[in-house]
């Protein structure tokens, strides 16, 4: 028995290192340095409203890319038993995509905005297999601190080094760099060496989940076209899981719209770029420890009273940002954003992989990961509606709240235990069919 424990132990944090892996992308190059580095470096000379759409549609593309492949893929790897190696098509694209970005020369927005909608598309599919290989590396019960784990170490490591990064463009003399853009090109390098050497654990330490009904080649492609259209009919019908993702959607629309407009935000009100960065550092590091305790939370509370905990933080912070004067201020609102970002996607997680069929998940991650790119639509167009009509940003915040709202009402009526009993009922169907 103890050396099964250690074994599953293993296992899961093998699991979890794929979170502090990719983390590095999705801080240092999405949120940090690819936005303002194609600004000021590949759109130079250029106008800041034509870059910006520039940027906006290259985000666009990829988001609708994965959009389109993440259920499809997902649906192919249950029929191929093929999840593992999925990840790591789409996590060595990732990887070479990354690396790829210290090559584009000055002024060349053009392949740096393709090899950058390459490298969502890898960071992107990647983590709809990651995500499904969560239920068989979790023992039963234990999903809501095994997902927070994840999130916990995406955070931790993508903010070591994103810190580490950030420090590098201060002093690139340190470092024996010329300038700041050297270090930035350095930085890319630096993530993708990063994602590649702890993305070994999951492909060495993680087991692929058995499937009754392994298939190959055209076969695969075939029947996972089929698996995908019968799942949807499914998820119509499933009202658990349907209500739980039109939830899922509006909510996670409120926490992205937050996490993409916040320093834009922060701008709006006149804060300095450099006490931006720090805000965002500052919500990485507390996200570390914040997010394995709602993982805790979830086990003594209840999954779906976490999440809701969580979401009535978020409302209280949209109100608090409303009026906020100083940096300072922005400094705790980050705090607090960081004391429940990771814990409500951990626990959205973990919740929705009790109420699916485990011997597909990774078909029903893949419409999972669809609403989450879907997510940041309709809150964005929100903000930037009410801005333009009262002609002041700080009302804008505000309307975010509609949606946490929205969010949580449908969560409150999804039923877990009845959704985890029709799960149970669909894999043994599935298992003697």
């Amino acid at each position: 028995m103890k050396a099964k424990s250690n074994i599953a132990t293993k296992t899961v944090i093998s699991w979890a290192l794929y979170d502090w892996a990719n983390s590095a992308f999705a801080t240092t190059v999405m949120a940090g340095f690819f936005p303002l580095f194609f600004k000021q470096y590949w759109n130079v000379g250029v106008e800041a409203t034509t870059s910006t759409f520039r940027l906006g549609l290259a985000n666009s593309v990829a988001s609708l890319i994965v959009v389109g492949l993440a259920p499809v893929l997902g649906a192919m790897a249950d029929r191929g038993g093929a999840r593992k190696k999925f990840l790591l098509f789409f996590a060595s694209m990732g990887v070479v995509m990354t690396s790829s970005l210290f090559l584009v020369a000055q002024s060349a927005w053009q392949l740096a905005a393709v090899i950058y909608v390459l490298g969502i598309i890898g960071f992107s599919g990647g983590n709809v297999f990651y995500d499904s290989l969560l239920i068989s590396v979790a023992p039963r019960g234990k999903e809501d601190l095994v997902s927070g784990l994840g999130f916990a170490l995406g955070y931790l490591g993508g903010g070591i080094l994103f810190a580490f990064n950030v420090f590098m463009t201060l002093k690139p003399a340190y470092f024996g760099l010329a300038d700041a853009s050297e270090a930035v090109r350095i930085s890319f390098l630096s993530v993708a060496i990063w994602w590649s050497l702890f993305s070994l654990p999951i492909m060495f330490w993680v087991d692929e989940p058995l499937t009754t009904q392994k298939t190959r080649g055209l076969a695969m492609v075939k029947g996972g076209f089929q698996q995908l259209k019968t799942t949807f009919e499914e998820i119509r019908k499933l009202r658990i899981v349907f209500l739980f993702l039109i939830g899922y959607w509006l909510y996670i629309d409120g926490v992205d719209t937050i996490v993409r407009m916040a320093v834009d935000y922060g701008m709006a009100l006149g804060f300095a770029a450099n006490s931006l960065i720090v805000a965002l550092l500052i919500t990485q590091f507390v996200g570390f420890p914040a997010a394995v305790l709602f993982g805790k939370l979830g086990e003594k509370l209840g999954t779906k009273t976490g999440i809701l905990l969580g979401i009535s933080v978020y409302i209280g912070v949209t109100v608090w940002a409303r009026f906020m004067d100083s940096t300072a201020e922005f400094y705790v609102l980050a705090v607090a954003i960081g004391l429940v970002q990771g814990g409500v996607q951990a626990l959205s997680r973990s919740f929705y992989s009790r109420i699916i069929p485990a011997d597909r998940a990774a078909e029903f991650f893949g419409f999972y990961n669809m609403l989450g790119k879907f997510a940041a639509v309709i809150g964005p167009i929100l903000m930037g509606l009410v801005a333009v009509l009262t002609g002041n940003p700080r009302h804008s915040i505000i309307a975010i709240i509609i949606l946490f709202v929205a969010g949580a009402v449908m969560l409150y009526f999804v039923d877990e235990r009845e959704g985890a009993r029709i799960a149970r009922e669909l894999e043994q169907i599935g298992t003697t069919s």
